[in-house]
């Protein structure tokens, strides 16, 4: 009974259009009144799970994001990655998955990579004569990396639900992030020599240092994450805040991309974004919580251990309901509603969590870039002016290898889970 009242509530709002945070919101608040559950104590379960030192980390890197695509600091990614690769053909497109791969390991967030680059490398693509749908493929595509690549706001919204360490699921997103910009390189490589791209003039060597020397400052925040975390001088939170605060100063005088008059204009839309985020975290929470007390994941894993289901089976199954549901949540969301179920399911299958958090991910990267909701789609489309139907075109071949790619993190765990097992050890 309780299932079908969930399914009518949830899908029904979600097709007339309602924002997500309210789906779930309203989903969770009709629930508890009906099986007789205080609400009072749901809002005490909020405050309780919101009053987080980690989840503090999330609206700081979300303000780093802002800072660095509002500041100009794309433009400087885009130059140095020109300079090291112009001479090959089809450059603008390798220049494309490179400077996204850098810009990713900055802001944290795919939509705000496919923005900052499709608003500055499109253009340029176009002017130079590649085709318009193979320039929005290869943005579209390579804005998705920000989902793995640390630090990953998917991540440590993960790591809260699970319960997992935020730098053991960073430290397993860069080797997948890695493989994944490698496979678009060489697939952009491959078309750029078979249709004859155009190639950038050469740069002198003393340009390259230059640009080289000005992009520096710009790879400085992902530098203070890490060594701020690995080396064992800050936490995430602390880090995160940090970042901020470099992110700000890098977007106001080196790449001087606001005014210093703008600042406050700029940390509002940080704010709003940020404020988003955790609204939706926030009724997902309570949606969550009921999820768990009404036994639907005692009842998952019950049922996987009852039917001997393999950890291969399992995966296999959770990729496909993924796919599927990437359809028509957004990252967020999915994350927040599905991984109270699944989280239970994965030990007795002995399946690591961490490995799960990666294979989770690049799954919701897929759906970024395939509709009816793959937002990358619908930012490429809005800055190019171009049909969605010309997006998904462009967009097909690397959905083909984001899938082939899917296959290889899923099934060859150690691609994950070698860089936090090298650095904290077997869990």
């Amino acid at each position: 009974m309780w299932t079908a009242l969930f399914l009518l509530l949830f899908f029904g709002l979600l097709a007339a259009g309602t924002p997500i945070f309210l789906v779930l919101g309203v989903s969770a608040g009709v629930l508890y009144a009906t099986t007789g559950q205080p609400l009072v104590a749901i809002a005490q379960k909020i405050a309780d799970e919101l009053n987080s030192s980690t989840l503090i980390a999330l609206p700081l890197f979300v303000m780093a994001a802002t800072f660095m695509r509002r500041g100009g600091v794309a433009k400087a990614l885009v130059n140095v990655a020109i300079s090291w690769f112009g001479r090959l053909r089809g450059a603008l497109g390798l220049v494309t998955v490179v400077a996204c791969t850098l810009f990713a390991a900055i802001c944290g967030s795919s939509v705000a990579t496919a923005l900052a680059m499709g608003t500055i490398l499109v253009p340029a693509m176009l002017e130079r004569g590649y085709p318009r749908h193979f320039a929005l493929g290869v943005v579209g595509a390579s804005g998705t990396i920000g989902i793995v690549i640390p630090p990953s706001l998917s991540l440590i919204l993960y790591g809260l639900i699970t319960e997992q360490s935020v730098p053991r699921l960073f430290l397993a997103g860069i080797l997948p992030g890695l493989l994944q910009a490698a496979m678009f390189f060489g697939w952009v490589f491959y078309y750029a020599y078979k249709y004859e791209l155009p190639h950038e003039p050469g740069v002198p060597a003393a340009e390259i240092l230059r640009v080289t020397l000005r992009a520096l400052p710009a790879l400085c925040v992902p530098m203070v994450v890490m060594v701020g975390i690995y080396g064992g001088l800050a936490t995430v939170t602390e880090s995160a805040s940090v970042a901020a605060v470099v992110a700000l100063a890098v977007s106001l005088f080196v790449y001087k991309g606001f005014r210093p008059a703008e600042t406050l204009e700029v940390i509002a839309d940080a704010i709003k974004n940020a404020a988003t985020i955790m609204i939706i975290v926030a009724s997902a929470l309570a949606f969550g919580h009921w999820m768990t007390d009404s036994g639907v994941p005692a009842s998952l894993v019950r049922f996987t251990v009852d039917h001997h289901l393999h950890p291969w089976q399992f995966l296999l199954a959770i990729n496909l309901l993924l796919l599927v549901l990437g359809c028509f949540l957004e990252v967020a969301a999915t994350l927040l509603v599905v991984m109270p179920i699944l989280a239970p399911a994965l030990k007795p299958l002995g399946i690591d969590p961490v490995h799960f958090a990666i294979v989770f991910t690049h799954n919701m990267e897929i759906a970024l870039v395939h509709p009816p909701v793959g937002l990358n789609l619908y930012v490429l489309a809005t800055v190019s002016t171009a049909p969605i139907t010309e997006v998904l075109r462009g967009i097909l071949p690397f959905l083909v290898l984001l899938l082939l790619c899917l296959a290889i993190i899923t099934y060859v765990p150690q691609l994950s889970l070698v860089l936090p097992n090298l650095i904290y050890g077997h869990q």
